[in-house]
């Protein structure tokens, strides 16, 4: 069964992942350490996840249970290659689709952003969630939950008797 996980402190896409999921009748895994309050909804398929303080905590609650059948919601680079590592999909919350072929570029890059800011240079920070990257972010939801959600077809191939 088709489970989504959200990376939650920091997430500014949570209400549309609810409402997906509640469309599509899928749990969600909302994963926060508390530090910034996330009202909690109603509905018994959402869960709140309140991990202890501390780097990495949520990460690893996460991705010591996400599958390949699940989707996590992310856009913490470490945490994606997580999930990718154990087959799962992820999703940032502008609608970038991290893959395999993406992932390791993204992760260089954090690297390097990381060095600059430690060396005292000024990088950018994420700019603000516009209507157009909410519109990506659920187009890039669609996407991924169709591909995990699709009958899984098997083929045979009968020899001629």
């Amino acid at each position: 069964m088709t489970e989504i996980y959200i990376d939650g402190d920091a997430c500014p896409v949570r209400e549309e992942v609810y409402r997906v999921a509640d469309r599509l009748n899928l749990v969600v895994h909302v994963v926060s350490n508390g530090s910034r309050p996330i009202r909690p909804p109603t509905d018994p398929r959402i869960r709140m996840v309140t991990v202890d303080a501390g780097a990495d905590v949520a990460d690893d609650w996460i991705a010591e249970r996400i599958t390949a059948a699940d989707l996590c919601v992310t856009s913490d680079i470490p945490i994606a290659s997580r999930c990718l590592a154990k087959g799962a999909r992820a999703i940032a919350s502008y609608g970038k689709i991290w893959t395999d072929d993406n992932i390791g570029s993204a992760m260089v890059g954090r690297d390097i952003g990381y060095a600059m800011r430690e060396a005292g240079h000024i990088t950018r920070g994420p700019s603000a969630m516009t209507k157009a990257d909410r519109s990506k972010f659920l187009e890039a939801l669609d996407r991924e939950l169709r591909a995990l959600l699709k009958p899984k077809v098997t083929w045979r191939v009968v020899p001629p008797s």
